[in-house]
């Protein structure tokens, strides 16, 4: 039987072994990704026939895999075959989550109909033109430019590195106090939860993720932060963007601003899921993304 371990910070070298030559398409098979994530998913792995097999729980309390990195079309089906008699036996609702593309085709070469296929609507990753994200040119861009625009000329602001003096304290404070102002106004949400503690852990390991951050300050105060990573020559990832809503074209001046100080070098911008919350589907589809990155769930 597979003996699955708890993932953690020192288990990046492990984690890069296998996905050094992976050139995945979505921000899940990013290890700071997984980090964010690790308490809340309950993420754990074990190395099983020469590839790396990631177990993960959603935010509705089910466990499945993620497709196996490095793994080969010889040695793909016997992993498959295991990881079936670890879903029956564990009562797993899925066998895979988080599926991407090139995966789901080796799939079909194995076992044709026999894969049930589905998308994951609500986990789409949203791709961006990192150009247009930094000029906001264009008729679709031309609000963000206007709020933007808004913010420079009407708020005291100043721009900081998490590499400045007591940046990633003043984060951290913001984050709880923000929180704390959403579970007042919503009531109980675990996914914020699980975000909050996602924050503080990579805030930990910023520089051996080799993660960049910034933040917004108006009036001395954060009002906004962003972190991401380039994650190859062609895809940066944003992993977390926060703000005062209130502050109007906060979220277009960091989006903007973050961007063209430490993504400009990128083709691409990622900036994930909007996991089915109204709300944020609606900000993701207002910058005008250039497509959505298919994820897919899969049993056999």
């Amino acid at each position: 039987m597979l003996e699955f371990k708890p993932l953690n910070i020192d288990d990046k070298d492990i984690f890069y072994k296998y996905l050094k030559s992976y050139k995945f398409a979505t921000s899940e098979y990013s290890f700071a990704s997984l980090i964010i994530w690790r308490k809340g998913c309950d993420i754990q792995y074990v190395e099983f026939n020469d590839a790396l097999i990631i177990k993960k729980r959603d935010f509705n309390g089910k466990y499945h895999f993620m497709q196996p990195i490095g793994y080969t079309k010889e040695n793909l089906k016997y992993i498959i075959e295991e990881l079936k008699k670890y879903r029956e036996k564990n009562s797993m609702p899925y066998l895979f989550k988080d599926v991407e593309n090139l995966f789901i085709e080796d799939l079909k070469e194995i076992y044709g109909e026999k894969a049930h296929i589905c998308e994951d609507i609500d986990n789409f990753d949203y791709i961006y033109d990192s150009e247009k994200l930094i000029t906001l040119s264009g008729k679709k861009l031309h609000s963000k430019k206007n709020h933007y625009n808004f913010f420079v000329k009407n708020y005291n602001y100043e721009v900081k590195d998490f590499l400045e003096s007591n940046v990633k304290q003043d984060c951290v404070r913001a984050s709880e106090i923000w929180h704390h102002q959403k579970d007042a106004q919503n009531g109980e949400n675990i996914y914020i939860d699980y975000e909050l503690e996602g924050i503080k852990e990579i805030l930990t390991h910023m520089e051996g993720l080799n993660l960049k951050g910034m933040a917004v300050y108006v009036d001395g105060k954060v009002a906004a932060f962003t972190i991401g990573e380039r994650v190859n020559d062609e895809m940066a990832i944003i992993h977390i963007e926060k703000g005062i809503a209130d502050i109007r074209g906060i979220y277009a001046f960091i989006n903007k601003t973050f961007a063209e100080k430490y993504l400009n070098d990128v083709k691409y911008i990622n900036r994930e899921q909007d996991l089915g919350i109204e709300g944020l589907r609606k900000a993701k589809k207002s910058y005008s993304p250039l497509k959505l990155e298919e994820k897919y769930c899969v049993n056999i």
